[in-house]
Parts: C-alpha cells; sequence; structure tokens
C-alpha cells in the first residue's frame, strides 16, 4: 500500500506542469495503488454494458490559504450510493467511509492545483448478458488535475440538437449511470459539429431539458427559471447550490417546464454543473440571449459561486472540505 506520492511527482504538480497517470496514486478495489496499476479485464460487466456509476467531484486550490478545498464531497457520495441501488447493487460503503476516502486520494495526490475526483460503482462479473442481478460489483476512486470544462468567462454559444433527452422511463434520469452517457455524448458531438460550443437537449415533448451534461438556468424579467426534475434532469448537486446562492442574494427561483423559444427572449441564461460550474450562455440557436454577454445576475451569481468554492466566504464553508492538514 502507498502512503504518499513520491516527492518529485509533487514537485511537478506545486509547479503547475502536467500530471504524469504514472504518478497519480487511486484507490482501487480496496487499495490505494499508482493509476496505471488499476486495470480490469476486457469482459467485466461493465466495460460491455455500461453498467456502473460514477460521480465526478471537484476540487479547488487557493493559494492564499494553502489549501484544496473539496466540494460537496458528502452530497456526492450521497448521490452515487443512490445511483448504485437504482443499479441493483447492495452492500454499499457509508457515506463517510467514502468521503474519507475521496479525501484521502486528494491528499495523496498532493495537489497544488485544481483538480477532479471521480468514484465509480462498477459490474465487476467477468460476463456476457444484458442484466442488472446476480453480478457482484466493486468501486475505485480516482484523481487528477482538472481545469475548465467549458467556458466561464466571456460565455459560450449553444445549438439545439435533433437528439433527445433520454426519458425517465427509458433510462433513471435521476442516476448517473456511465451507459446513459452516450445520449449526451452524441449531442455534444451534434452540437459542436454543427459549430457550437455546447447542446441545449430537449425532453420528448419538446421542452428544454438541459446541456449534454449540464443543468441550465434561464432569466426572465429578473426570474431564475430552472426545469423540474420531472423534465428528465439530472438532480443536480451544483443547481442546488445555486438556488442555495439565489436565496441568500433575494433571488426568485421558479422550476417549471421551459418552452424552447423562452431562451431566445431570456434576458440571460447559464449552465451549471460539476464540469460546466457556472457558464453564460451567449448565444442559442444563431440567436443573442439578451445582449449576447455575460449579464449581470449571471455574474452575481457566477463570482459568489467562485468565492465559494474555494473557501473564501464562510457563510458556505459547510460546502467545502480542506484537503491538507494543517
Amino acid at each position: 500500500m502507498l502512503t504518499q506520492k513520491p516527492a518529485a511527482a509533487a514537485a511537478a504538480h506545486a509547479a503547475g506542469a502536467p500530471a504524469d497517470p504514472a504518478s497519480l496514486v487511486c484507490l482501487f478495489e480496496g487499495r490505494y495503488v499508482p493509476l496505471g496499476e488499476a486495470n480490469v479485464s476486457i469482459m467485466t460487466h461493465a466495460f460491455m454494458y455500461g453498467t456502473a456509476v460514477f460521480e465526478g467531484i471537484r476540487a479547488y486550490w487557493n493559494a492564499d490559504h494553502g489549501q484544496l478545498y473539496a466540494l460537496k464531497v458528502r452530497e456526492h457520495m450521497e448521490r452515487i450510493r443512490n445511483s448504485a441501488k437504482i443499479l441493483l447493487m447492495d452492500g454499499l460503503p457509508s457515506v463517510d467511509q467514502l468521503t474519507g476516502e475521496a479525501i484521502e486520494v486528494l491528499r495523496r495526490n498532493g495537489f497544488r492545483e485544481d483538480a477532479y475526483v471521480r468514484p465509480s460503482f462498477y459490474k465487476s462479473t467477468q460476463a456476457i448478458g444484458v442484466k442488472l442481478h446476480g453480478l457482484e460489483h466493486r468501486y475505485y476512486i480516482l484523481a487528477l488535475p482538472f481545469g475548465d470544462y467549458v467556458d466561464t468567462t466571456v460565455g459560450v454559444k449553444v445549438g439545439t440538437v435533433s437528439w433527445r433527452r433520454t426519458g425517465d422511463a427509458a433510462m433513471p434520469s435521476r442516476a448517473k449511470i456511465v451507459g446513459s452517457y452516450v445520449n449526451p455524448a452524441f449531442s455534444k458531438s451534434e452540437a459542436m459539429l454543427n459549430g457550437y460550443d455546447e447542446a441545449l437537449v430537449l425532453t420528448d415533448d419538446g421542452h428544454i431539458s438541459e446541456g449534454s451534461a449540464e443543468n441550465i438556468f434561464v432569466v426572465r424579467d429578473g426570474v431564475l427559471l430552472t426545469p423540474p426534475v420531472s423534465d428528465d434532469i439530472l438532480e443536480g448537486i451544483t443547481r442546488a447550490g445555486i438556488v442555495e446562492i439565489c436565496a441568500d442574494l433575494g433571488l426568485r427561483v421558479v422550476e417549471r417546464t421551459i418552452d424552447r423559444s423562452e431562451i431566445y427572449i431570456a434576458d440571460e441564461a447559464f449552465f451549471c454543473g460539476t464540469g460546466a460550474q457556472i457558464s453564460p450562455i451567449i448565444e442559442v440557436d444563431r440567436r443573442p440571449v439578451g445582449s449576447g454577454a455575460v449579464g449581470p445576475i449571471t455574474k452575481r451569481i457566477k463570482d459568489r459561486y467562485f468565492d465559494a468554492v474555494r473557501g473564501n466566504l464562510p457563510a458556505y464553508t459547510h460546502w467545502v472540505t480542506p484537503v491538507h492538514r494543517g
């Protein structure tokens, strides 16, 4: 079992050098091992059929504090346990155990930069056959340096895609199932190949659901609108954080079904999520949203969010867990 990251690798991270996978440490089937040693057979059920669930957790480096802050780890671990239950997995580790292990993986890697943590439970049985029951499962937790997934500064240009969000009756929307992410992959690629930065995905009945892998907020007349969970969205942890920020800022949030054309006449709009963070939407289907620049409400929310996740706001210390021991 590894006890610490090699000093040379830690120094490289501190200097901002790209991560060498051979230097990273992960938790794999109960042991802390080099990432390169964490392998499964190509016969693994999860590899063959997508029968796995996952989470994405960000950790933010604050140079002034000399501290790495992991964001909403417990909430993510609660959600992955729920996803695993939906996929017929039982005997799961507790939220406390998973939270502690995620922090330990970050600590052992000695990151001095923003990072990303990915835990996953997967059907580990080596077998041919499409089913969920009667299969063993295991889990891993890995971490790596990670920057912006989509633009968070000048904003993104978005295109409505032909693919529809998978309905909950076909693929559980509130579970982060690995196989289900082929659906947003189709959407993301269609949007990008058509010259957009990101996709706007609709429900089967033509209402706004979310981005390829992000929740969405639309601002009209000072009110923030966001689709309800019944419109096949992921129950976003960042989305819940935005609702909390809006309450603190005195901004009204309404959960309701949103027509596609509403975003064309909106004052502002933005995506949110672990990957997207807060990503302003400045254009949809070649139409500018509002002024075509980052709007004032979006900016207020975004500024507060980034202060919160980096541990700069005492009111949001319940969001973050310090990684490095003092």
